[in-house]
């Protein structure tokens, strides 16, 4: 029997909802790769189930608006942002080649005493230690801390590393580097400057930079949150394996 005429269309919640987060998604609420609310959030938001909640959120992700991953939860899609290891390069000039804004918010500035890591690099007992949040177009991206031995740093001042590079402030003549990436769950202190769940994934890339004499210089840590960073390597030749460039097995992570 057709619906009577004067009684109104029954509403499907679970669309209601698709069609409220969608709205607030194409009207800028939520960035690229920004995380959503968790379902029990939303749950609560929308005073509907988490079983309708997470249809609404499967039907945004069939429409390529959402994606989750496991220690993340729910996520607007986007193309993470990808370093590439063949060169070396700032975090900043990358961004803006990929047409981005990026912004540096200083949150540790000073003069310590070398960690264990830091001291068996560096051969020092102490290191000017900055640590800061790289934002891109306005979203936490990675929190960055670089140390360097006292001498080297002395003259540096917060203002001038919030600006630059250490490549442009120290007084030296920089050589290669050696980079190594692992995967990591994300401190209380990480997940609260990046914005992410604690214990979520993170990719730590360690930089170890050395002066064109050989002698490492700069030992720096980058945090970045899993769901929105990739590493690539150019391959132009690459040698028959069937293993990436670059990998090895480790008996347990690096001290720090």
């Amino acid at each position: 029997m057709p619906p009577r005429a004067d009684r109104p269309a029954r509403r499907i919640r679970y669309r209601d909802i698709s069609e409220d987060l969608r709205a607030r998604i194409d009207g800028g609420e939520f960035g690229d790769r920004r995380l959503l609310p968790s379902e029990s959030e939303l749950s609560a938001r929308y005073e509907a189930s988490r079983v309708t909640v997470r249809k609404a959120l499967d039907e945004l992700r069939g429409e390529g608006l959402v994606d989750s991953r496991q220690g993340f939860g729910w996520f607007v899609a986007g193309v993470p942002f990808r370093q590439h290891l063949a060169r070396l390069g700032t975090i900043e000039a990358q961004l803006e080649a990929d047409g981005r804004r990026s912004e540096r918010r200083i949150v540790d500035f000073g003069f310590v005493a070398a960690p264990p890591r830091a001291r068996a690099v560096l051969g020092v007992d102490k290191v000017l230690r900055v640590a800061r949040v790289n934002l891109a177009d306005g979203e936490p991206f990675a929190r960055v801390t670089v140390w360097c031995p006292e001498e080297l740093g002395l003259e540096l001042s917060r203002a001038q590393v919030a600006e630059h590079s250490f490549h442009e402030l120290l007084p030296v003549r920089f050589g290669g580097a050696v980079q190594t990436i692992e995967a990591h769950a994300a401190s209380a202190t990480d997940a609260a400057l990046l914005e992410i769940p604690e214990s979520s994934p993170v990719l730590v890339c360690e930089r170890v930079t050395d002066d064109a004499a050989g002698r490492p210089v700069l030992v720096a840590e980058y945090v970045f949150p899993g769901h929105r960073s990739a590493f690539t390597v150019d391959l132009p030749q690459p040698e028959a394996s069937i293993g990436p460039s670059g990998l090895r097995l480790v008996d347990g992570a690096p001290p720090r």
